[in-house]
């Protein structure tokens, strides 16, 4: 898919502003002048709520009543178009129809975004890396989330029980039945995890490989309670409830669930040794960007829409090279990339920049 353009009325700091887009997009200029909210107002468009966490009476500029936002677009062979209001909340249109939910313009409009808070997903602990794969997932199969509510629901119930267990061993019995509930719903999400793992370590490495220079290569590797390599959906949920059994009397002591695919990690490994612990700041920057292209690639295998990339402050700590590959050997899909040093427009070969000053477009 491709945004041919986009109209923005008090948005965040930007009173009005009117943009047509190449394949390629630069948008730079100095910090705290707009150049994220230009690509938190694409990134709206999706369905999603703002990739910085705000609330939408957030997204209005101050003194404004309401926000509103129109794009034209390309997607499923045809031109669409859409529009964002925000009040106290957010009123959607796609081609004209008000839809029931802002949720119902992801289904024609896909998008993938880098952002610094990602790298969190290297350098902090296993929940971000879960999150990853299981917001990605969410997207390319419709009935992931409901199966995560479930998995959640039997790990609250699960260790609620534990808990009583430490006072009522009666209950004992229960706990069987909510070992087969968890260990059903757990196995699910974990084989779902590794299949989609499996799936996009090819696009990652194709990246990744771009920006090294060949040089490095990326992995990903899931580690939980077991070794889950060659086990499929009934050989993961008999190990699970093995390892929940084996682990009962600790888990009462603890009243907590030792055992399942919320205790999992995702290793990001580079050259087979772990990033998070021995990449440098551009590798481990590197290792998060081939993720959320390799993210756009696996998403454009299922959905056949090849989404939007949006990448924020993208450049910092990457070397020339690194830059280069981005700027200009990234193809087959539109791309956004903010930056602040304007030496790195320069060495854009093809496409289109934006000077961003005050929530102004240079020129307007």
């Amino acid at each position: 898919m491709k945004i041919e353009n986009i109209e923005i009325e008090n948005f965040r700091n930007i009173e009005k502003m009117r943009l047509d887009f190449g394949d390629v997009n630069i948008i730079y200029g100095e910090n705290a002048q707009g150049k994220t909210n230009l690509l938190e107002a694409l990134y709206i468009f999706s369905g999603s709520k703002s990739f910085r966490g705000a609330k939408d009476a957030d997204l209005i500029k101050f003194g404004a009543d309401a926000a509103k936002l129109k794009i034209d677009f390309f997607s499923n062979e045809r031109k669409q178009n859409a529009e964002i209001t925000v009040k106290e909340k957010r009123i959607a249109k796609l081609n004209g129809i008000k839809k029931d939910s802002p949720l119902q313009l992801g289904e024609e409009i896909k998008v993938v975004e880098f952002s610094p808070a990602h790298l969190s997903m290297i350098k902090d602990g296993p929940e971000k890396r879960r999150k990853f794969i299981d917001g990605a997932l969410c997207r390319i199969k419709s009935n992931y989330k409901a199966v995560l509510n479930e998995y959640r629901r039997c790990l609250l119930q699960r260790n609620v029980l534990l808990r009583d267990l430490q006072k009522n061993p009666g209950l004992s019995d229960m706990l069987y039945i909510w070992n087969g509930n968890f260990a059903k719903a757990g196995a699910k999400i974990i084989f779902q995890r590794l299949k989609y793992a499996e799936a996009l370590e090819p696009y990652a490495e194709e990246i990744f490989s771009g920006l090294s220079g060949g040089k490095e290569k990326i992995s990903l590797k899931i580690g939980g309670a077991f070794d889950y390599e060659n086990l499929n959906g009934d050989g993961i949920y008999k190990k699970l409830i093995e390892k929940l059994e084996e682990n009962t009397a600790d888990d009462i002591l603890n009243g907590s669930t030792s055992a399942g695919p919320h205790r999992d990690d995702v290793d990001i490994l580079i050259n087979g040794i772990s990033a998070r612990n021995f990449g440098s700041q551009g590798q481990q920057r590197s290792c998060v960007i081939a993720l959320k292209l390799a993210e756009a690639g696996l998403l454009k295998e299922k959905t056949g829409i090849v989404p939007v990339a949006l990448l924020d402050d993208v450049m910092s700590e990457l070397d020339e090279k690194r830059q280069d590959y981005i700027l200009n050997h990234i193809k087959s899909r539109q791309i956004f990339i903010t930056c602040c040093d304007k030496n790195t427009v320069l060495r854009l070969k093809n496409g289109k920049t934006f000077h961003i000053v005050n929530g102004r477009a240079a020129g307007d």
